[in-house]
Order: structure tokens, then sequence, then C-alpha cells
């Protein structure tokens, strides 16, 4: 008999995440939603339970603390998760020339896009360490590549001076984690769905959540031969 598997996705309420639940859903997971807004979060749950997904909801907000601390408890209490996604994350504000920012925009894109994946990650580890097969997929772009910032690939997106920079920390974060926990089991990847059609960008993607969320959920699901510490997306691995 196959035990079922659980996920925890931050951010799940709309756009990726909801997709990423979804499709976890739609392969037999058991998925918890993370989202910050209650009632945001119970529409979100009840439509993917509509959809047969078996879904429950996570009061989550990634730069608290006492929320994240409350999530993990509540997912301790129903048996702990086999894999992380870090999905949630800002943009950062509408004006990102680097001459011009806004330092506070700066710092809560960092706070939500960074900190809130290692708050989160922190958090849920002692889970993952018990897990048979635990996994954490961080929701990257390619947009954090310094290798395509520096040859001015297209790749590299407009100036986004809040924005592009929390990936590339991410992605130096992501590369501490895998260093710490080489030989635990845990394996860890980034993942970047591409130009998603969301609100994070005012629905100007050409891709749908969907599609933006395959990736994710490949790297969720992938076997315990499957690699750890890249970063990828559709077309294969991502320079750093």
């Amino acid at each position: 008999m196959t035990t079922q598997r659980t996920a925890l996705v931050t951010g799940a309420n709309k756009g990726i995440g909801y997709a990423i639940a979804a499709g976890l859903g739609a392969l037999g997971w058991r998925v918890g939603v993370g989202a910050r807004d209650p009632e945001r979060l119970a529409d979100a749950v009840e439509r993917l339970r509509d959809g047969g997904a078996d879904a429950f909801a996570v009061e989550l907000d990634v730069t608290d603390d006492a929320s994240v601390a409350a999530a993990a408890q509540l997912l301790e209490e129903r048996g702990g998760i086999d894999v992380l996604i870090n999905n949630a994350g800002i943009a950062g504000g509408a004006s990102q020339v680097p001459t011009t920012v806004d330092i506070e925009a700066m710092r809560a894109a960092v706070e939500t896009n960074v900190f809130g994946v290692v708050r989160t990650t922190n958090a849920l580890l002692p889970q993952l360490r018990r897990a048979t097969s635990p996994r954490i997929v961080n929701l990257s772009s390619t947009v954090g590549s310094l290798a395509y910032h520096a040859s001015g690939a297209p790749e590299a997106g407009p100036v986004l001076m809040a924005y592009s920079p929390t990936k590339t920390y991410l992605n130096a974060v992501t590369l501490h984690y895998v260093r710490e926990l080489e030989g635990t089991g845990i394996l860890i990847n980034n993942v970047c769905p591409g130009y998603v059609s969301t609100d994070l960008n005012g629905r100007q993607g050409t891709r749908t959540p969907q599609e933006g969320a395959a990736i994710a959920i490949t790297y969720a699901t992938i076997g315990d031969d499957g690699p750890t510490g890249g970063y990828f997306n559709d077309a294969g691995p991502i320079p750093w």
C-alpha cells in the first residue's frame, strides 16, 4: 500500500501556487495550502476540494515568525510534510530603476522572497528530515541569473532593482542549504516557471499558471536519484 504524501505550498491561494496545489492534488497528494488572507485561503481550499484535491488550509504569512511557527505546529499535528514548495513572493513595487528605487520596497521584497523562504524552511526542516523522500522546491526566476545579466541575455528581463536581486539572493541561499544538508536525502532545487500571467506582473505574462506550475511539480516529485542544487526551467539548467 502506498502512503499518501503531503506537501505545503506557500502563497497558494491563487496564481502559480494554486496551480501547483491543484496539480499535486490531481496526483493524489495531500496539499497544505499556505496563504495570508483567511477568506481567500478558505475559497482556494474549497475550490481545490471541489476539483477533487485533498487540500487543507494553512494560514501562513512567511514574513511573520509567529505565523510560520503556528503553521509548522499545525502541519506537525497532521503528521508532517514530505515536500515544501516555497512559492510565496512579491514584485517589489512599480518603479525599480536603481537610481530612484524605493529602499523600503527593496527591503520588503527581500523579507518575503528571501527571508520568508529561510524562515519557513527552517521551521519545517525537522519534519522534512523525518520524511522518506523529502524535497524542497524554491520558485526562482531567470531574472536571478547573474550570468544572464552579465551577458545581456534577454532572459535577464528588464531592470527590476527590487525584484530581480531577490532571486539572485535566493539562488545563493539555496546553494548554502544544499551544502549543509548534503547526505540527508533532502533534495533542494530552484525552478523558474517562466513569464506567467499572474497578479505579480499585472497579468502581462504569456504563460498560464498551469504551464508555470509544471516544473515545480516535476521537481517536487523527482525520485531519490534526482538532482539537488539545481536551477532549472522547462528547457533545462539555467546558468547561475
